[in-house]
This record gives C-alpha cells, structure tokens and sequence, in this order.
C-alpha cells in the first residue's frame, strides 16, 4: 500500500510491504515480460547481449543536471556508470550489434523527487548497431517497442487487469511509424502554449510532459541544438547547429522513454566537441585510444526499463517499477 502525496504515491517505509503488494508484483511480472520479449526480438534480428561494466575511470557526462558517484578503485578515483554509451561504441570492435541491460547511478538533483519519473539507480536496454544511421536507428526502436508492448499485452491480462491498465490504450502505439517532431518544432508548439522553453536547450521537464500529455500515441523529438547533449552525438552535415539525434516520448503524460543518436567517430571531431562541452579530453584517455585507432560508425539508443515498465503497467510512479527503489534524497534499502 502507497502513501499518496500532492505529488503523487510515496514508497513505503518499509521495502517488505513493498515486495508484497499486488502491484509491485503484477509490474514486475509486466517488466520480465518485457525485457524478454526484448531479448527474443533482438537476438532474432542478429544481435549479441554483452554484459556492460558498473565502474570505469570515466562515464557519460551528458546526465542532465545529475552528479556522478566516485568510488576508490586501487588508488584511482573511478565512476560508477551513468550510462553505458562510451563501452557500447567500444563493443562494436567485436560485434556489429550488441545490446545490454546496464545499471546505472545518477545523483539526480532533489527536486526529481517529487516527478515520478527519476529514480538514482536505473536500469536501461541499451542498443548499438555499426554502419547505422538516425532513420535506421528510430525504425528499429519502433519494432521493438511495438514487439515489446503486444507481446506482453497478449500474454499477461491477468496482470493489466490487477492494475486497472486498459491495454487498448496502446492501439495508437502498436500501428508503428511513430510521429518525427524536430525540437525546433517542439520549442514552438510549447511557447504557443504559453511554455518559455529555452530553444538552445533540451526540453524541461514541464515542456516534455505538456507534450506528452496531448499525445495519443508515442513520437520521437529530433534533431536537438548542439550543446544540449553530450560530445558523442553527431552534428548534422547539412544543418551545422543541429545534432542527429532523438528521444521518444510516450503518450498520457508519462514522457520520455528512450534517448538515441548517430554517434561522432571521428578522432578531432570528438576532441573539438569535448573542449567545446567543458570536458577535459585527458580523462577519456582509454576511449580517445580507440578511436584514434578507428572504432565504427554507428548508432543507438537506450530505453529506460523502469520507464516503459510504469506507461506500460499504467503506475502513477516510476518507484513503482522498481523491487527496490531509490529516489533523490531518500535513504533507502
């Protein structure tokens, strides 16, 4: 049983009576469904499961406005991961597409706590192809969310029924072809509402969720301004300014499921974009090794488990799709 707040249900105190309740246990069935039909779809397709590291001397420094956790490993100061996007371009030297289930630990700012939809420890299904472009990228999320959805729809109306989870609300998303809406477009559809969204920055969170709560099926917002992600993404041959790039936003509020990109592979291209987003090109010394010595174009994104579990199951909170929860600022097991 959940404590409900002005903003929304509270985990529990107490993790056990979490464990137990109905709804833990009918999500977390929905989330094993999920990621398995992930796994069939994918491994169907060619790709490889790779197990992802939870430490390394650098991390993605693109986390909005989250802060990275330091661990002692053998007298040098390490990171645990906040998103596996440097090792994913790294596989790619073994096998053309990979893809993981990678934890992840972000110190997000205290005011995540109360959105229902940022937790500090996560877990992401991470996809990276070799050769692929943004076009290819996005059409392949759409099959797999497609095949994620109507698998676990099919297969488990006991649980959607448990949880009060209309599955005809997925009717719009299981058509595929999800809308392409560019951020420029995104920017002005929100100002018309009376929303100051910055134009040289990502969406806000009040933006995205107004954007998502007038949808009646999941879209993609592409092409961000540069500088508002992180060095990896690739800048738009024709349209300098603009990054090849994407997120998906789901329908009924629930927001952003999933981020992706072409990725920049080129060794000065990159060294250009560090020194540009304020990073230190010394500290990714191992990454910048292998690039120099070539790593493959490619492309890739990551969908946010705990994420699409909670518009999937219909929860009011992203806590709720997790077995042991944690939220900013809140001490917990």
């Amino acid at each position: 049983m959940t404590v409900q707040t002005a903003q929304g249900p509270t985990p529990p105190a107490d993790p056990g009576r979490h464990l137990a309740s109905p709804t833990t246990r009918s999500a977390l069935r929905i989330q094993h469904h999920l990621l398995g039909a992930a796994r069939e779809f994918l491994r169907g397709e060619g790709f490889t499961e790779l197990l992802p590291p939870v430490i390394g001397p650098v991390t993605d420094p693109g986390a909005r406005g989250s802060k990275q956790v330091d661990i002692d490993f053998y007298g040098h100061r390490y990171k645990l991961m906040t998103s596996a996007i440097l090792y994913k371009q790294a596989s790619l030297l073994a096998f053309d597409k990979i893809f993981c289930v990678a934890p992840n630990v972000r110190l997000e700012p205290l005011e995540t706590a109360g959105t229902n939809r940022h937790l500090v420890e996560f877990h992401q299904l991470d996809v990276e192809v070799a050769g692929a472009s943004r076009e290819q990228i996005t059409a392949l999320v759409e099959q797999l969310v497609v095949h994620m959805v109507r698998s676990t729809a099919a297969a488990l109306p006991a649980e959607f029924e448990e949880l009060g989870r209309d599955t005809d609300a997925f009717h719009g998303l299981l058509q595929g072809a999800f809308e392409r809406v560019r951020h420029s477009e995104a920017v002005l559809d929100l100002r018309a509402a009376g929303h100051d969204q910055n134009p040289d920055a990502e969406l806000d969170w009040e933006g995205e969720a107004l954007l998502s709560a007038k949808a009646g099926r999941p879209f993609f917002v592409t092409d961000y301004p540069k500088g508002s992600r992180g060095f990896y993404d690739r800048e738009c041959p024709g349209e300098p300014g603009l990054l090849r790039n994407f997120d998906l936003i789901a329908p009924e509020g629930y927001g952003e499921l999933c981020s992706g990109s072409e990725r920049t592979n080129e060794y000065a291209d990159i060294i250009t974009r560090m020194r540009e987003t304020g990073e230190n090109p010394q500290k990714y010394r191992w990454y910048l090794d292998l690039v120099r010595e070539g790593i493959p174009a490619s492309a890739g994104f990551g969908i946010g488990v705990e994420r699409l579990t909670r518009y999937v199951a219909g929860l009011d909170a992203v806590w709720q799709a997790s077995a042991y929860p944690k939220l900013a600022g809140v001490v917990s097991p």
